[in-house]
């Protein structure tokens, strides 16, 4: 994205010692902080299943809802974002809200419910590469894996991790009736030896880096949550929507974070007279400011306006999510759009080399 207010290190973030994406602070609790929060819920859901729902709905509040709101901050909180955008909105979401509602006209609310199985885990799989690739182009002068050998290390874990739901076949979803793709065992036990040797390859080529000094150690520890993080959502937990859980948690506050790192070093330099809204949460020390702000618009939108559509035109739970699922697959697409890490003007407000 286009800005004058564009350095390639934000204020606070030291030059010299590891490549963090913000500074010791933050890359901690990005890295680990937001990990241990969602797979202690998990623990916690695993121990006492009737924590499940009240989790859940804390989950959507504060994290679920709040991260795709963080999305909308990139298309319309000032005037150059919408107009860089604006077909995202005018065009692509009243095209979103066309299919979704047809496809639950026509075929009935597991399809729906089947496509976000399917997508949201393409979704949260897309996201880890893509702040893998962030971490990856911070040190460029460590050693690294390339081409389909990079590519294959990576999607191993989450490709095993969706063979081993749709094998196991488990009736309900989050409480919803859900269809899966037929995957044979052989399918998931070729899939899980594959995964178990790429890994294996992976710590290997990670202890040689490691020996040449060329470890990229930030790199290096993300990968090691990316793995755990699919390895524990949706193999090592049995229950497939405690999984989904942990898996999700962890995905919504890497992005929220994500996404105010993202305009806190586009606006750098202070408040922008062209953004005042945006430019003024995303300051130093208004991390805080920002997250209300976004909460504050998820109520509006989820609780208020959501709500008033759901009661004055149609009559309980399956328009409701239809409706939210509309807005998570418009976001789907949207975040598939904004956030290439390849396009210049990202790497650039990331401070990214080329």
């Amino acid at each position: 994205m286009a800005s004058n207010h564009v350095v390639a290190q934000a204020p606070d973030s030291p030059s010299t010692g590891l490549p963090w994406l913000r500074n010791a602070a933050f890359d901690g609790l990005f890295l680990y902080g937001i990990f241990f929060m969602a797979v202690a819920t998990g623990l916690v859901v695993m121990v006492e299943p009737r924590l499940f729902y009240p989790i859940l709905a804390i989950d959507l509040w504060l994290l679920g809802y709040h991260h795709v709101i963080a999305t909308y901050t990139r298309l319309f909180f000032d005037k150059e974002s919408y107009r860089e955008h604006r077909l995202l909105i005018v065009a692509l979401f009243p095209a979103v809200v066309a299919i979704t509602g047809l496809i639950a006209w026509k075929v009935g609310l597991w399809a729906i419910v089947t496509i976000y199985f399917y997508w949201q885990w393409w979704h949260y799989t897309r996201q880890s590469w893509g702040v893998s690739r962030v971490y990856r182009a911070k040190d460029r002068g460590a050693a690294y894996d390339d081409g389909w050998l990079d590519q294959a290390i990576f999607y191993a874990l989450p490709v095993l991790g969706i063979l081993h739901r749709s094998n196991q076949k488990q009736p309900n979803f989050i409480g919803l009736e859900v269809a899966y793709v037929p995957v044979a065992d052989i399918v998931v036990q070729v899939a899980a030896a594959a995964a178990a040797v790429l890994v294996a390859i992976w710590i290997w080529r990670r202890i040689q880096a490691a020996r040449e000094g060329r470890l990229a150690l930030l790199h290096t520890a993300y990968m090691v949550i990316h793995f755990s993080i699919f390895w524990i959502g949706y193999v090592a937990i049995d229950d497939i929507s405690v999984g989904w859980l942990v898996v999700n948690m962890w995905h919504n506050a890497q992005y929220i974070l994500f996404v105010w790192m993202f305009n806190n070093r586009r606006f750098n330099k202070g408040v922008d007279p062209a953004s005042p809204l945006l430019s003024y949460i995303s300051q130093n020390g208004r991390l805080w400011m920002y997250l209300a702000s976004c909460l504050a618009i998820t109520a509006v939108i989820y609780w208020g306006l959501i709500r008033s559509i759901d009661w004055l035109f149609f009559a309980g739970l399956s328009a409701t999510i239809v409706i939210f699922q509309i807005i998570n697959f418009h976001h789907y697409v949207v975040d598939s759009l904004i956030w290439k890490v390849r396009k210049a003007p990202l790497q650039k407000t990331l401070g990214l080399s080329s």
